[in-house]
């Protein structure tokens, strides 16, 4: 799958260990998880791949403190009991969000994804 990045600042996060460690205050091994994620995303041929794999936990975001989630999903980073996910948006093959994005019906289709940001989305 093809990953577009939403800054400078998170392919950096999401490409580089040492930026990685320092966005986890230095905990090496949820940089390194977050890395293969990464790298799982890069080698999946669809988002149907990412969807199917439990430890992944792919889920939908909902519209929060009135931002406007809609189109947008998680993975978990780790697991899901750390506080950590991978915000991202499924695109289409111009690069633009589907509308609507129906992820059960496009799944099988989506191979490039937006890396919006890598937080503790949930805090």
């Amino acid at each position: 799958m093809e990953l577009e990045y939403a800054s400078d600042k998170v392919h950096s996060q999401c490409t580089n260990i040492k930026v990685a460690k320092k966005l986890f205050d230095g905990n090496e091994l949820l940089a390194r998880s977050l890395l293969a994620r990464i790298n799982a995303l890069e080698n999946a041929d669809s988002i149907k791949d990412i969807i199917v794999m439990p430890p992944f936990h792919f889920h939908k975001l909902k519209n929060k403190n009135g931002r406007d989630l809609e189109g947008y999903f998680a993975i978990d980073v780790k697991s899901q009991t750390d506080k950590w996910r991978i915000i991202l948006q499924p695109l289409n093959e111009e690069k633009k969000p589907y509308k609507p994005c129906n992820i059960d019906e496009i799944a099988g289709m989506v191979r490039i994804v937006e890396i919006a940001e890598v937080s503790k989305h949930y805090e």
